[in-house]
């Protein structure tokens, strides 16, 4: 697979053992990019969980017509972006739109109550994103 179809940085941050990792990850696909930029995201994906009790999620993935809260997507491709974020057990942290009214910007976890009270703080210079302040 061709890493390079999306941007991407993945920090693990070893904690004692008895604690176990956490992998801190930052995301983006560029709108373009299709099928094949996901199944990277997705390999990733399995490949953090399954070296990692934790795992923190975000990034724009440019899928504007997902609502992960309530597991509906427009598209094919947005269907099986959601099947991803199920199959890996991955919360939604993000409720309100960061961008021109949608959510393409996501926070996503595996443990429940880990990133809570998410702010939007406003726009940074000439920026349409907000800022998203965990």
């Amino acid at each position: 697979m061709d890493e390079e179809l999306i941007e991407s940085l993945w920090v693990r941050i070893k904690r004692r053992a008895e604690a176990g990792d956490v992998i801190v990850a930052v995301c983006y696909k560029p709108p373009d990019k299709e099928d094949q930029a996901d199944e990277v995201l997705y390999t990733q994906v399995v490949g953090a969980t399954s070296c990692s009790q934790t795992l923190i999620l975000m990034g724009d993935f440019n899928h504007p017509d997902t609502c992960v809260r309530d597991n509906t997507a427009g598209h094919k491709q947005s269907r099986r972006f959601l099947e991803g974020i199920d199959g890996n057990f991955l919360l939604q942290v993000t409720e309100k739109p960061i961008r021109r009214g949608a959510i393409l910007d996501l926070v996503l976890t595996n443990k429940e109550g880990l990133v809570g009270n998410v702010k939007l703080k406003g726009s940074l210079g000439c920026s349409d994103y907000e800022m998203v302040d965990p």
